[in-house]
């Protein structure tokens, strides 16, 4: 494949695959967003998207782009990556994204494109050709984020029933319905600037390695950055109802209090993972402070058979989209 050919066509190809993956991501992850708001009634699905989408975009102002970094420059050798690479991981990340939203099951899709990564550059010069620092950081807060929202949303749901223990059910409720608009805006501004930036990642990773962009840059050209904002927004807009479900009412019946002491718990933990330049699971984080806020309440208030399988889906998501990346990979430099 020549330099001309890959100037014409097959750089634009893969940064529109990458922009793709980011409408996916928005709507694959909108759940995350809008599942503890429209599950308590606070808001409509309709209204939810537009809210979320719009707290989505808005992160571009106030995130530095530290997760786009370490996407970029800190998950593989800038040396081995080049067009047949991207093109794998991003095949292994959508195709594990399309089975994982069709069966209702809310993975990450950071992982998935993580995962996609690797793959794709085992398969071609071996895990000597990954930076253990970058893996290790996203593989540690594989563990980490659950249980930072955990721990954040049972401590706000302890402090919260503190405070109000005095005040009558139908006003708590009354209050938090009002809140929970607070607490979604700050979890979708988190979801925004955090998983906006691995695809901002991406595609830098894809202008390093053909020349359109040096590894000296401290930034990624600002085209990128306002397209993959805008690529995650509208894929929110559209929604993952499926997972929406599984998010909102199957892990446990969620109340106004209860949605926004998860919401607020889950946001807290993505700031400072953005804060960090760690990519995270904006699916594990709010999943693992869902089940802090239900288990305060009682322990069987949750449904831990559910739980059990969400996690299951996170074991499998790296390992599976690898797979998948290592085929794409080789079946792309056979074909091309």
């Amino acid at each position: 494949m020549t330099t001309m050919h890959v100037a014409l066509w097959v750089i634009v190809a893969l940064v529109v695959l990458a922009l793709l993956f980011d409408f996916m991501n928005g709507f694959h992850d909108a759940a995350n967003s809008i599942a503890t708001v429209v599950s308590t009634g606070v808001l409509r699905p309709t209204q939810a998207v537009v809210f979320a989408a719009f707290f989505n975009f808005v992160a571009i102002f106030i995130f530095h782009l530290s997760v786009a970094a370490t996407v970029g420059k800190g998950i593989a050798d800038k040396g081995v990556v080049d067009v047949y690479v991207v093109f794998g991981a991003l095949s292994g990340a959508i195709t594990w994204n399309v089975i994982t939203w069709f069966y209702g099951i809310p993975s990450s899709s950071s992982h998935a494109l993580i995962g996609g990564i690797v793959g794709a550059v085992m398969a071609k010069a071996g895990a000597g050709a990954l930076i253990s620092a970058g893996i290790m950081r996203t593989v540690t807060f594989i563990f980490v984020s659950p249980l930072l929202g955990f721990t954040f949303g049972s401590l706000m749901m302890v402090i919260v029933a503190w405070i109000f223990r005095r005040v009558s059910p139908s006003r708590v409720d009354a209050w938090f319905r009002r809140l929970q608009l607070v607490s979604a805006g700050a979890y979708s501004l988190g979801h925004g600037g955090n998983d906006a930036q691995k695809t901002i990642g991406i595609i830098w990773m894809l202008l390093i390695s053909t020349g359109y962009a040096s590894a000296a840059d401290k930034s990624p050209p600002g085209w990128t950055i306002v397209a993959c904002y805008l690529a995650i927004g509208a894929g929110t807009m559209f929604g993952g109802w499926r997972i929406v479900k599984t998010m909102g009412q199957k892990i446990t019946k969620l109340k106004p209090v209860g949605g926004f002491c998860a919401e607020t718990g889950g946001a807290l933990t993505l700031f400072i993972a953005t804060a960090m330049g760690v990519p995270v699971s904006t699916t594990h984080t709010i999943t693992g402070a869902i089940v802090g806020v239900g288990s305060v309440q009682r322990a069987s208030a949750v449904r831990w058979g559910v739980a059990g399988n969400i996690v299951w889906a996170w074991i499998l998501t790296i390992p599976a989209s690898a797979f998948v990346a290592a085929v794409a990979y080789w079946i792309a430099l056979k074909v091309f």
